[in-house]
């Protein structure tokens, strides 16, 4: 391959940066206005016009996808963590509350997020990121169940939504004490053992 092919199949390095200034200014963007942040400032903080932005990322949610899979390290750790421990419930119970911090890293997450699952559209870049968050919940959910923790009924998508659940509530404020019940209510349910049977 000579010098000319070489260059043409390598991304320019302003190219290279502008997509790096774009990451770093949405991740920033995310953080402090949430999902729903104006791309418009994003470019602007990135120095760069709007038509760059979305040269790069085509949707917000390709954009989203991005920042995400930048910040899967944390989520990824854990999970390495959780594969130590031997009880399977605690596992499972592990993996929910690490994939409801990863879910709650930005204001307004949780719904782009639950929009690419119930609208099952292989185009969304969000789909690929939900599919192996629910498949990574379905290995600790069925491991889970072997051992009798939990019903048979459950899947690994109900929890993924039930995550984001919770995921969304503690973006509100919501307090931690409030959170916590609302977990018991999601694992035990709402309704007294009927002894009458």
């Amino acid at each position: 391959m000579n010098a000319r092919e070489q260059q043409e199949r390598k991304p320019r390095a302003d190219v290279q940066r502008n997509r790096a200034a774009l990451l770093e200014a949405a991740q920033r963007h995310f953080l402090r206005d949430g999902v729903t942040t104006s791309l418009d400032a994003v470019a602007k903080e990135a120095g760069v016009g709007p038509g760059t932005l979305y040269r790069h990322f085509a949707t917000r949610e390709a954009l989203l996808a991005a920042v995400l899979q930048s910040r899967t390290t944390e989520l990824t750790a854990r999970r390495e963590d959780i594969a130590g421990i031997d009880d399977a419930g605690t596992a499972l119970t592990q993996w929910l509350r690490a994939m409801e911090d990863y879910l709650s890293a930005y204001s307004g997450l949780p719904e782009p997020l639950m929009a690419a699952t119930r609208a099952q559209d292989p185009d969304n870049p969000l789909t690929v990121p939900c599919d192996e968050l629910i498949a990574t919940t379905d290995a600790y959910l069925r491991a889970a169940q072997r051992t009798g923790y939990v019903r048979p009924s459950v899947t690994g998508h109900d929890l993924f939504l039930a995550a984001c659940s919770v995921a969304w509530i503690k973006g509100t404020g919501t307090t931690e004490e409030a959170v916590d019940r609302l977990r018991e209510l999601i694992a035990h349910g709402y309704r007294e053992p009927d002894d009458r049977a």
